[in-house]
């Protein structure tokens, strides 16, 4: 049956639809979705497993159903290497698949380029670089392994009304609307990168507090030059993320006592430049950490902004001003300038707004 292209792109945008629900929770192995459809109507989906596996692929297409003659449509190109799993190209020839559509091709060099001449030598049609832009951008975290860039950074913040990031009386700035899509956001990376200052004033949890994405609770590092963390924090019971604490200063008292709370200190060289902050992302690469998402204080903030670290911002403002209970721990001049209107959400927090600006 012939497929339109707007069919084929209907499809794939589909398949990408499936890719972003475990997006920041498949470990090293990148969020795929796949759509398989037969005559004109779908048959069987499928997405990346948490953790990474099985694949997408696999998971669409290990069901009683006959997929002889169907067509495959996933976001990514199929592997077609052995690894801990066998190839994603071996079930699609054995399943009689007809046809195959991706975006992107395989950014792991020992796939990429190679499941087009794999399936087409058994006489599968393949059509690529449908919506490869947007795949592109997709990816973009998943790419980073395979080259000498930094990882995936992402930031948020809240702010009051009146622009101040700390409240002197009260814990929150924004409504529980905010706070319930700041959960969500956690979910889409595998690691939040906070500041001791942060939790030893806030005192946070930092999981996603939302039904059924505990387990997505991305790992949590802590950066603490001077071991100036405290003991008594709730964060030490957050049973859904692994904590990691970068410090230069040795602390024995210290690093045994949050060694035995499950904390894996990891002691940072000292170079002659401590406040080179992409040394700590590069480290958080080696720790197989691409997609990072920031929660701390303005001044931490800043540092990023400066060094050009920061890859998206989401900043959420009240619609409550805080007036002479609030205060900022350093300027807000450069976060008030990515607070313009082509930069406003279009989502209704109950009063309260939503900024994303890409800063790069």
């Amino acid at each position: 049956m012939f497929i339109s292209q707007n069919r084929k792109i209907f499809f794939q945008k589909l398949a990408f639809d499936l890719a972003e629900i475990n997006v920041g929770s498949t470990s090293s192995n990148p969020s795929v979705g796949c759509v398989i459809e037969k005559n004109g109507s779908i048959i069987s989906s499928g997405y990346t497993s948490l953790n990474g596996r099985p694949h997408a692929e696999f998971n669409a297409l290990n069901k009683k159903i006959n997929f002889k003659n169907s067509s495959l449509h996933v976001s990514l190109e199929p592997c077609s290497h052995y690894g801990l799993t066998p190839p994603c190209t071996n079930i699609i020839i054995n399943k009689k698949v007809k046809k195959v559509y991706f975006s992107v091709k395989d950014f792991d060099p020992r796939s990429k380029n190679k499941s087009l001449n794999i399936l087409k030598k058994r006489k599968i049609n393949t059509n690529n670089r449908l919506l490869n832009n947007f795949g592109l951008n997709f990816y973009k975290s998943f790419s980073k392994q395979f080259n000498n860039q930094l990882p995936l950074i992402d930031c948020k913040i809240a702010l009051s009304k009146d622009l101040y990031s700390i409240s002197k009386s009260k814990k929150w700035i924004t409504n529980p609307y905010s706070r319930k899509l700041g959960n969500f956001l956690r979910s889409k990376y595998n690691c939040l990168l906070t500041t001791y200052k942060t939790i030893n004033e806030d005192n946070p949890l930092l999981d996603c507090r939302i039904e059924n994405l505990e387990k997505k609770s991305p790992s949590i590092v802590i950066l603490d030059r001077y071991f100036k963390i405290k003991k008594n924090l709730r964060l030490l019971k957050n049973k859904n993320s692994k904590i990691y604490l970068l410090t230069f200063k040795k602390n024995s008292n210290k690093a045994n006592f949050f060694s035995k709370k499950g904390v894996k200190v990891i002691y940072l060289k000292k170079t002659s430049n401590n406040n080179n902050l992409k040394e700590i992302f590069f480290l958080l690469k080696k720790l197989k950490f691409y997609r990072i998402f920031v929660e701390s204080g303005l001044t931490f903030i800043n540092a990023l902004l400066n060094q050009k670290l920061i890859n998206k911002f989401f900043i959420f403002k009240s619609s409550q001003y805080l007036r002479n209970n609030g205060k900022n721990t350093s300027e807000i001049n450069y976060v008030k300038r990515l607070m313009s209107n082509k930069n406003k959400v279009l989502i209704n927090l109950k009063g309260d707004s939503l900024y994303q600006s890409k800063t790069q």
